[in-house]
């Protein structure tokens, strides 16, 4: 049984997004906005397996998590897509404290690009009665997202990178 879980590590962990994502915590949040938690898990797997994976399961993913949310017209999967393909060409560094800062900045980053990308989709389906605000409370939702994903990324990435690591030796 032990050999199982540890074999399956990862797997079983991906299935925590959808509820992490669903739970919504909110003593976790700033302004109402929550960190991007699928980053958390897509960093680590993507820099261990590489990008054609990482790829992959971005769009697995992004399928995911827009069909938890259906009533909402707009996609997750472009920036997960994205972001999966440019963190599989991420290599590990050896330096520990170098590569927990590494896990903040990287995904800031891409929790920018996937909430720049769902915003895009936001005002070019509203282009005809776009208004300010709704830039406005956009960019700011953005900000605090990349400023949460980037506070958490170096204590939760690190953990799963090194959750990952050990079940991936323990196979070969």
């Amino acid at each position: 049984m032990k050999k199982f879980f540890t074999e399956k590590l990862s797997i079983i962990s991906f299935i925590f997004i959808p509820m992490i994502f669903l739970w919504h915590p909110n003593w976790l949040g700033l302004f109402g906005v929550q960190p991007y938690w699928p980053l958390f898990w897509l960093l680590p797997w993507s820099m261990i397996n590489g990008s054609i994976n990482g790829l992959i399961f971005g769009l697995f993913l992004g399928l995911i998590l827009d069909s938890l949310t259906i009533e909402n017209s707009f996609t997750q999967i472009p920036g997960l897509i994205l972001c999966g393909f440019l963190f599989g060409r991420i290599k590990l560094h050896k330096n520990i404290l170098v590569g927990h800062f590494r896990y903040g900045l990287i995904c800031s980053f891409g929790s920018f690009l996937c909430g720049t990308l769902f915003l895009l989709q936001i005002l070019f389906r509203n282009f005809s009665n776009s208004y300010s605000l709704m830039f406005i409370s956009g960019v700011k939702n953005i900000l605090a997202e990349v400023f949460l994903t980037g506070f958490f990324a170096p204590f939760i990435c690190s953990q799963l990178l090194r959750m990952f690591a050990f079940s991936r030796r323990k196979l070969q």
